[in-house]
């Protein structure tokens, strides 16, 4: 059929409206924000799909017009090419922006802490919960006697490696990045001046972690931990056995117990400090930056004892001599007694 030419321009005035209109609400989609509440993160995950993905937009962030990142993910197969993350977004930022952080993997750095646990167990269940690896994959990585042999431990000074931070890190990271990390934290830490310090007491960075944990565990008192540590070196010198209670709370793993009786003493464990002279095999906890940095600044005093004050403040009495020592231990057995501390 012949069509003449004010018809024809018709047909191609229509098509190209078509053709805007259809541009225009395509750009109106594209350009609309993903009205959510609140800002929020997404965290994509290793078995995520495009489908999972706007799910978890909708449910976690609470987005309302998915429709321009929809179309967007159709068009470009984000399907094929899903980047796991932690992903923050905030209610005014457009459907392009969000799906091409997701479709190129910019993600958000995550704050990663670094507790002052007591054991790996309790390391790995904390850190699981903060980046995509799970607690198991993290576990089997720090008792691999092997792997860990590589890093210049063994399963007792491990727990040295760690330094007690607050960390910026990427979510989706994995087991071994997070140890990487942590072993290249450690080497910043541990500075020159600080590794200097350390020979000039005699000890390795591994035993200031060491008697660090020991320090954390006798006094949360910031004023005293230097004091502790002071007393601590000084039986070492005397070549004294530590003595110290916490490492036999440690070998007992039992750590609520309030008084420590003459049958704890008796239990047989490396980390027993009453039976064997010396430093424990390795930390009893992860020692804190302030514990560490207490025993490199260690307190100079002649004190070879320490019991805890009777009032129950959480603070020592100090005592130079066994008989002075002792009068300070009466009283507090007689402030346990009046507690019925048993």
């Amino acid at each position: 059929m012949k069509i003449n030419k004010k018809t024809g321009f018709t047909l191609i005035a229509g098509q190209l409206l078509a053709a805007g209109i259809l541009g225009s609400a395509a750009f109106f989609l594209m350009c609309r924000p993903l009205a959510g509440e609140k800002a929020g993160t997404l965290y994509v995950d290793t078995d995520d799909t495009a489908d999972s993905v706007f799910f978890k937009l909708e449910t976690q962030l609470h987005a309302r017009h998915l429709t321009g990142i929809r179309l967007l993910a159709s068009c470009k197969d984000y399907g094929q090419q899903i980047h796991t993350g932690a992903y923050r977004f905030t209610p005014d930022e457009r459907a392009w922006q969000i799906f091409n952080r997701l479709r190129g993997g910019h993600q958000t750095p995550v704050r990663l802490t670094i507790g002052s646990v007591r054991t790996l167990d309790r390391l790995a269940h904390n850190v699981s919960r903060q980046i995509m690896a799970d607690s198991s994959s993290i576990a089997r990585l720090l008792a691999d006697t092997a792997y860990v042999s590589r890093l210049g431990y063994n399963t007792c000074t491990l727990p040295a490696l760690f330094i007690p931070n607050t960390y910026e890190v990427y979510w989706d990271m994995t087991a071994e990045e997070f140890i990487a990390r942590m072993q290249k934290e450690h080497d910043r830490f541990w500075t020159p001046q600080r590794k200097a310090l350390a020979d000039s007491i005699g000890l390795t960075p591994a035993e200031v972690a060491t008697l660090a944990s020991i320090v954390d565990e006798e006094t949360a008192n910031t004023k005293e931990k230097p004091v502790v540590a002071g007393l601590y070196l000084n039986r070492l010198k005397v070549g004294m056995p530590l003595q110290a209670d916490p490492t036999i709370k440690f070998s007992l793993q039992d750590f609520g117990l309030r008084r420590i009786l003459y049958k704890h003493l008796e239990v047989e464990s490396p980390y027993n400090t009453y039976k064997y002279a010396g430093l424990p095999p390795g930390p009893i906890r992860i020692a804190s930056i302030q514990g560490m940095e207490s025993v490199l600044n260690y307190a100079r005093h002649d004190y070879l004892y320490m019991c805890a004050k009777e009032d129950f403040s959480g603070t020592h009495n100090f005592a130079s001599t066994l008989a002075e020592h002792s009068r300070n231990a009466q009283r507090y057995q007689k402030a346990l007694n009046r507690r019925n501390v048993h």
